[in-house]
């Protein structure tokens, strides 16, 4: 597997980038202010992320999508230890990132490669999806930040 920049001839795999953001036009906009990374085995994009700058020193790991068909291969963890080593590489002091109260398969994975919760941004969801998100038989309502200290 090779993760690398996506190429600005290249267009994003917005259909893996829906499945971790449901909102296409949230999408759209974080592309356009953020680097977008990709994972590919035999020329097949399987995963992706997006590195947005958000203050001095300090940059967001948006949107980590793995495609369903390779889920549990430890790609997600891969793609987020990439995430931190290349946002160290660029000079970033701090690396946050910000998953749903309902998503606990993600807050596993960002707390074992080491994030710690910083806070909750209550009624996130609520406030900038029209559509109601539902993940493990929990409403997606809140925001639950973490951060690590690079």
């Amino acid at each position: 597997m090779n993760i690398r920049l996506l190429n600005n001839n290249e267009s994003p795999p917005i259909d893996l980038l829906l499945l971790a953001d449901p909102s296409r036009s949230m999408v759209e906009e974080y592309l356009k202010r953020g680097e977008c990374f990709i994972a590919e085995t035999d020329n097949l994009v399987i995963g992706v992320f997006v590195l947005l700058p958000t203050r001095p020193d300090t940059v967001e790991l948006i949107n980590v999508a793995v495609a369903e068909k390779h889920h549990g291969r430890g790609i997600g963890k891969l793609l987020v230890m990439n995430a931190i080593q290349t946002a160290k590489g660029l000079g970033y002091k701090t690396i946050e990132i910000g998953t749903g109260n309902s998503s606990i398969g993600q807050l596993a994975l960002y707390q074992k490669c080491g994030f710690r919760i910083t806070g909750v941004d209550i009624d996130f969801f609520i406030r900038h999806y029209q559509e109601e998100i539902i993940e493990n038989g929990i409403q997606c309502r809140d925001m639950v930040r973490l951060s690590y200290d690079l």
